[in-house]
């Protein structure tokens, strides 16, 4: 059974996950940082497992809901997990009024985004080292 669980904070679920799949399997340095205390948090759980997670926070300066910290525990990839925090995160933008979404992805991830609608917009920068594209979605 799958469930998705919306928090104010950032969750202990959440913070594993991401510990698990941007620092251990990344090797990012610098994952929790301080749009954590303003974000919405939504952690996906499948028969009571936390196994995907994501955030989302108003940005004034890009004048749009963003979408960040998308992971999915790797023995769980595959199977549309990624697809459906997409969608909570979405719907959590619309309840909130909000038209667009946009996120910094990571370029090898950015085919699995224009999937989803996404599409891409100025020129790719370095996160850590890695190669990122900011992506724009309308609501």
């Amino acid at each position: 059974m799958l469930e998705c669980r919306q928090y104010a904070k950032l969750p202990r679920e959440a913070a594993m996950i991401r510990q698990e799949v941007f620092v251990e399997e990344q090797g990012f340095e610098v994952e929790f940082d301080e749009i954590d205390p303003i974000a919405q948090h939504i952690v996906l759980f499948e028969n009571g497992a936390p196994i995907g997670t994501c955030r989302v926070y108003w940005s004034g300066s890009k004048n749009s809901h963003v979408l960040g910290r998308v992971a999915v525990r790797k023995d769980y990839r595959g199977r549309s997990f990624g697809q459906k925090l997409l969608q909570e995160a979405e719907q959590l933008v619309c309840s909130m009024q909000g038209k667009t979404l946009c996120l910094a992805a990571q370029v090898r991830a950015k085919a699995f985004y224009e999937k989803q609608g996404y599409a891409a917009a100025g020129e790719q920068f370095s996160d850590e080292g890695c190669p990122h594209v900011w992506m724009y979605k309308t609501l």
